[in-house]
């Protein structure tokens, strides 16, 4: 039985970050923020979207480097990028973070680190190399993933929605990312009528990923919020652009 997306009852879908938000959180941990420009700042201000992912990685002996590439779109349809540097200084250490405006900057500041590819010390283990990483990567946050991978689930109410092997797989999960996605349908802002999609990332206890598509959309006969969840991007898209052609 489906539980209606509006009704007394309803739990109101988790956020996602929004730009600013992740934005202050970057540069709250990056320990050369100050150096950033402060024109690209103010750029971001304006930012309507944001997405990251991982660029390269490489760990070894203890040590570790990653680096991750942040893009914000404005509103003028421009994008800002932000790359952002993860190391440990000595093995076992905290993780550092700086962040850097070009890929220029961000290569000098990785060969600092005594890290590069070439090094064979410190290349990953031969089951562990780049190419095997599965993409995109995510920015995970702790937090209780099962019960929002449950709730998520609940408020689904297209009759495909993920099943209970999913649902069991989900209630271990570890950690979860929301990130909201953008492009098709082009139809659907012509209707009047109000589409988003959502990427759910759940990072499971072996170290896989695995992400829900969240649909919000108002093509309802009485034009309230309805909740759709698919397994594949494609798969929501497509119900995306079905409901737009029908309402259209």
């Amino acid at each position: 039985m489906s539980v209606p997306y509006e009704t007394a009852a309803y739990e109101p879908a988790e956020s996602p970050e929004s730009p600013e938000e992740h934005l202050a959180r970057l540069l709250g941990r990056a320990l050369n923020s100050f150096e950033l420009p402060d024109d690209v700042i103010r750029r971001l201000d304006c930012a309507l979207a944001h997405d990251s992912s991982l660029h390269s990685a490489y760990h070894s002996a203890g040590l570790h480097r990653e680096t991750y590439r942040h893009t914000w779109l404005l509103a003028d349809g421009s994008a800002v990028t932000l790359w952002e540097l993860v190391y440990n200084p000595t093995p076992g250490s905290a993780p550092e973070h700086e962040v850097y405006v070009d890929e220029e900057e961000l290569q000098t500041a990785t060969a600092r680190l005594g890290m590069p590819p070439e090094t064979q010390d410190f290349e990953l283990p031969s089951l562990m190399r780049l190419w095997a990483i599965p993409e995109p990567r995510h920015l995970y946050a702790s937090g209780d993933s099962a019960d929002h991978a449950r709730r998520l689930l609940r408020r689904a109410e297209n009759p495909d929605r993920p099943g209970p092997e999913t649902a069991a797989l989900l209630a271990t999960a570890t950690a979860h990312e929301i990130t909201q996605a953008f492009g098709r349908p082009g139809r659907a802002g012509r209707t009047g009528l109000s589409y988003a999609l959502y990427e759910h990332a759940f990072l499971l206890p072996d170290g896989t990923e695995l992400s829900l598509w969240e649909v919000e959309h108002t093509a309802t006969p009485d034009g309230r919020h309805m909740c759709e969840v698919y397994m594949s991007e494609n798969a929501a898209r497509d119900a995306m652009e079905r409901r737009a052609t029908r309402q259209g």
